[in-house]
């Protein structure tokens, strides 16, 4: 009876110990926040202040999990990044009961066929396939964990027919062929980590035909890993290919082209969330960064705003001969539209001298990035919708678009997205943000402070582990296998045997009064502007 009461009276104290650490520190909180001069409101307000910034912290989360609408959420919506993800996880993009899109809002639509194509209709390769794992949900409980078996799968890699396959500079003594018409966006080393840039090159590979671009912070053996093809981007900042003045370094460069894996290269003009030069937190730029861009470990890094090479469409092309006739590999150029006139000039100089560009990748402003500037990001470049017409339209009325092909970038996620694209003058696309969700991101937006907590846009080696590469790289097959399947199947529905095939004739445009109208006319009014 001693032991109990003893056992009674320790568990007061306790108590009571808890109950006046709670109280101190409470007072402490009082008298510290009423006497700094930092915050007003916990000057005059200290414990409803301290909740505020409380709810103020947890606020990003609440409104991604709780109150944002399904199509609500920016930069991706709750159902934009489910659709990836389940894509990745099940390889299944089959949703229930309806759309979740407004209908009464305007938009493009594709053009259903009152005679769609037939399965066995449908013109593509049908030999290659791709072995790759995928989850099967047996049980989805509320309060236990989620039930799914982990299992192999083998399917058609839903690639183009060889008789469609898409060739980048075909004067080139080594033509870039591919069978793909989805590839993976620029996307450096120092932004991702290494697991995320292993596992995208090793999914990529997996899933055969495509490429992957490396961004502007040079080549790494990261990129390298998994054996699939690569555009490597030279930025103005020349990181992978610079002396120690920072000028090109053209041994290095024939060196670089020497790689079997290195089938184009691309200098970058500008990108859609930051028409300026690149630029990394010194806390990413590691020893190895530092190596691989030929710059100084933890230090910042900021590209040119442009080239220091060439100031001029004339002087650029000659930049662009000179990588050509020096690799003997196609030459491309990533640029942004800013206006009806913007591509003008280019396709001028085109028309005139027969020199330019093997591709241009056109990046939507809405595209993202890993860090830039608010300024910049929403009000710099016109969005992938308008700018890609006026590119396609502009190298048209010039006679040269046979000359050069288009990578169009910008949101382009889903099949229906990206067969619009196909239709306003694509030849191919890049994807970024879709492979980002597909290794693990969920769009905590720190892609900028190296404190992304799953572990795909940070060089932190502790962060890094959370992302498992042979768990991931599948992720990656999935949902471009998926994207390609879903692509075939849009254009079967549209009456064509294949999706190179999209033209405007195959889009329409409905207002928000209910109005349609078809892509080709949206289009003649755009060519009418830039004429």
């Amino acid at each position: 009876m001693e032991f109990a009461n003893l056992l009674v009276i320790i568990e007061f104290f306790c108590i009571a110990l808890l109950v006046l650490a709670v109280i101190f520190f409470i007072c402490y909180l009082l008298i510290f926040d009423r006497r700094q001069k930092q915050h007003s409101i916990l000057r005059n307000y200290p414990a409803l202040g301290r909740i505020r910034y409380f709810f103020e912290k947890i606020g990003p989360e609440m409104r991604q999990y709780w109150f944002n609408g399904d199509t609500e959420g920016k930069p991706f919506s709750r159902e934009d990044y489910e659709h990836i993800v389940k894509s990745a996880k099940y390889k299944r993009a089959v949703v229930g009961f309806g759309s979740k899109r407004d209908f009464d809002k305007e938009g493009f639509f594709v053009r259903n066929d009152m005679f769609p194509k037939l399965t066995e209709e449908i013109k593509m390769d049908r030999e290659t396939k791709v072995n790759t794992k995928k989850y099967l949900l047996i049980k989805d409980p509320l309060f236990t964990d989620r039930e799914e078996k982990w299992q192999d799968d083998e399917d058609l890699a839903n690639l183009l027919h060889d008789d469609d396959a898409v060739v980048i500079g075909p004067n080139t003594k080594y033509p870039f062929v591919v069978k793909s018409l989805i590839g993976m966006s620029a996307m450096s080393y120092g932004a991702l980590g290494k697991n995320a840039i292993t596992a995208l090159s090793k999914g990529l590979a997996l899933a055969k035909g495509t490429w992957m671009n490396t961004g502007e912070g040079g080549l790494s053996p990261y990129h390298l890993e998994g054996g699939v093809d690569i555009i490597m981007q030279i930025g103005p900042g020349l990181f992978g290919i610079r002396d120690v003045d920072g000028s090109v370094d053209w041994d290095e460069l024939k060196r670089k082209s020497e790689i079997p894996q290195i089938k184009a290269f691309e200098i970058k003009l500008a990108q859609g969330a930051k028409t300026r030069g690149g630029h990394i937190d010194a806390e990413k730029v590691n020893p190895e960064i530092a190596e691989i861009r030929k710059v100084e470990p933890y230090k910042s890094v900021d590209s040119p705003n442009r080239f220091k090479q060439f100031s001029d469409i004339a002087s650029m092309c000659d930049f662009i001969e000179k990588i050509r006739e020096h690799t003997g590999k196609p030459v491309g150029m990533k640029i942004v539209i800013g206006g009806n006139d913007s591509a003008e000039e280019l396709a001028k100089y085109m028309k005139e001298t027969g020199k330019g560009p093997d591709f241009i990748t056109v990046d939507g402003g809405e595209g993202g990035t890993g860090a830039s500037y608010q300024e910049l990001i929403d009000s710099v470049g016109l969005p992938i919708k308008s700018a890609l017409p006026i590119l396609d339209l502009t190298l048209k009325k010039y006679g040269v678009r046979d000359q050069v092909k288009i990578i169009a970038s910008g949101k382009l996620f889903t099949p229906d997205r990206i067969a619009i694209a196909l239709a306003m003058g694509a030849d191919l696309v890049n994807i970024a943000r879709g492979f980002m969700i597909t290794v693990g991101c969920i769009q905590t937006l720190k892609c900028h402070t190296n404190a992304c907590p799953v572990g795909v846009a940070t060089t932190d080696p502790e962060l890094q582990k959370a992302l498992v590469i042979d768990e991931k790289k599948y992720r990656v097959v999935n949902y471009l296998v998926t994207l390609r399947h879903g692509l075939f199947r849009i254009a079967a529905a549209a009456g064509l045997d294949s999706p190179v095939h999209f033209r405007p004739k195959h889009i329409c445009y409905k207002d928000d009064k209910g109005v349609v109208v078809s892509l080709e006319k949206v289009l003649k009014s755009i060519e009418q502007q830039i004429s």
